[in-house]
């Protein structure tokens, strides 16, 4: 009995050790895929930019401004397109982000026809993939095309956000996991 109950705790106290990797939910899958990127990225990135904590769990949120620097969350696409119409009329296009991956309206005008287009989840997945796919040099490290998603520029702005978006792949990954040779059918 003492042998079971050691050997049960011995497998849980590892368990606890390498927590196991997240895996990136299907639409993520799906846009990655798409357009050629990993989905861990895809999805590091979605839940840096629209990342809120429900159930005690961090998880992008699909109606989500950002307006002049400051975060709104909505309840429904609805509400979400309401807001966004009401931040047009007082702010540039250039200073609001939209959706999963907070997809800039100015900046991204020619991917959309109306701007509610970017609320829709697997719409704005689809572009900010496109997006991470022109950032990204074959060959070269997919934490600087996430850092140039951000900022194409690059910078300290640039490094920044490439490090609280690699904290993120960690957690999806796993520790240890090496996001250097990350390839775009990592699932």
């Amino acid at each position: 009995m003492w042998g079971a109950c050691a050997a049960l705790l011995a497998t849980g106290a590892s368990a606890f050790a390498t927590p196991p990797r997240e895996v990136p939910p299907p639409a993520y899958q799906l846009a990655a895929q798409r357009a050629d990127v990993p989905a861990a990225v895809l999805y590091a990135v979605a839940l840096q930019e629209s990342g809120t904590r429900l159930r005690g769990r961090l998880m992008p949120w699909p109606w989500t401004l950002n307006v002049a620097g400051k975060p709104y969350r909505y309840a429904t696409r609805a509400e979400a397109c309401a807001g966004l119409r009401q931040a047009l009329k007082r702010t540039s296009a250039t200073r609001i982000d939209a959706g999963l991956g907070q997809v800039n309206l100015g900046y991204h005008a020619q991917r959309y026809a109306q701007p509610c287009e970017l609320l829709d989840p697997y719409r704005n997945l689809a572009i900010a993939a496109e997006i991470l796919r022109e950032q990204h040099t074959p060959g070269e490290d997919w934490l600087l095309a996430i850092g140039r998603y951000h900022r194409p520029a690059g910078g300290a702005p640039a490094a920044r956000y490439r490090r609280s978006v690699h904290r993120h792949l960690t957690r999806v990954l796993g520790p240890g996991a090496p996001v250097t040779t990350l390839q775009a059918t990592t699932p």
